[in-house]
């Protein structure tokens, strides 16, 4: 297949995909089903019909206004359903790159997996981070159908390329050596210890998940001793390890580092404009969203670049 046709492919399904992250926007902070009623104009309620709701299309035809109200329909409906197609787009890119890169040789069962997967779970994490982004700026909230369903998500997929591994691949090598067993018999094993691949990578992400939950849980609780107040929620707990079940620990480290970085800088620019203080509360998790979207696309270079130059 062409690559630019598969990725316009993808930018048209991630339109979709779009609208319906429009939807779980608008209800799931109120705890609705996303799954039944139809779409309505959230300023005089009529039910939108099907012709007024394709993705972008509509909004501009209507001329950005509901057709029975005239009331002005949001810019986030268009932004939200672009952001999800340039990231399907984005990812379908990369991975074509990425089997474009090996076509000089058959690639394997295993390489095919970990392109197909990886590139599932990067579309999987944006669609979770656009919205996550969005309803934690516009209510303070971070639904756990998305942030536990993400984190079920991302360890379904480390399964699964766990099952592609080849023989002895991400094999981790404990100790040398005699290993006396304490059972029953006295055995002594001459050989190795070691985890296998898919023990390795299967453990070394549940390892990921808990310690990014406790490294923020840690700084809650450190900030709730010393100012006697909750500075961050458990929500902001949940998306970091939503994040690591999808791209491992240290990239949502990178994301974490990226994420208070920006609301530090955007902190700082409310307070020189006199429009925060101290107390104010700010929306973390969207700049953890944002975090976790770059994480995705740069942590690993970003990670072997700082090494190189620990080097």
């Amino acid at each position: 297949m062409n690559p630019c046709l598969f990725s316009l492919a993808c930018f048209l399904i991630g339109l979709l995909f779009g609208s319906f992250l429009n939807v779980c926007i608008s209800r799931l902070p109120r705890r609705e089903s996303v799954v039944g009623g139809r779409s309505r104009c959230p300023a005089c309620g009529a039910t939108i019909r099907w012709y007024n709701n394709i993705p972008l299309v509509s909004w501009v035809l209507l001329g950005r206004r509901c057709r029975d109200c005239k009331a002005a329909i949001p810019w986030r409906y268009p932004l939200v359903e672009l952001a999800v197609a340039a990231w399907f787009a984005l990812v379908a890119s990369g991975s074509v790159q990425a089997a474009l890169e090996g076509a000089h040789a058959p690639l394997s069962a295993e390489t095919w997996a970990s392109i197909v997967v990886g590139g599932l779970g990067a579309a999987i994490l944006g669609f979770l981070l656009i919205g996550l982004m969005v309803m934690d700026w516009e209510t303070m909230l971070l639904p756990d159908a998305f942030t536990l369903t993400g984190i079920l998500i991302g360890m379904v997929l480390t399964f699964v390329r766990a099952a592609f591994l080849g023989p002895h691949e991400d094999q981790v090598l404990l100790t040398r050596g005699h290993v006396q067993l304490t059972s029953p018999g006295g055995v002594t094993d001459h050989g190795n210890l070691f985890f296998t691949g898919p023990e390795a990578m299967v453990m070394g992400r549940v390892a990921a998940i808990c310690g990014a939950a406790f490294l923020l849980l840690a700084i809650r609780w450190g900030y709730r001793a010393v100012r006697k107040r909750e500075g961050m929620g458990l929500g902001d707990v949940k998306l970091l390890a939503m994040i690591a079940a999808f791209l491992g620990f240290w990239p949502a480290i990178v994301a974490f580092f990226i994420g208070v970085l920006a609301a530090t800088v955007y902190a700082l620019l409310l307070l020189v404009r006199g429009k925060a203080n101290t107390t104010t509360k700010l929306a973390f998790g969207s700049f953890l969203c944002v975090g976790g979207l770059l994480a995705a696309q740069f942590a690993n270079r970003l990670i072997g670049l700082y090494i190189a130059i620990l080097r």
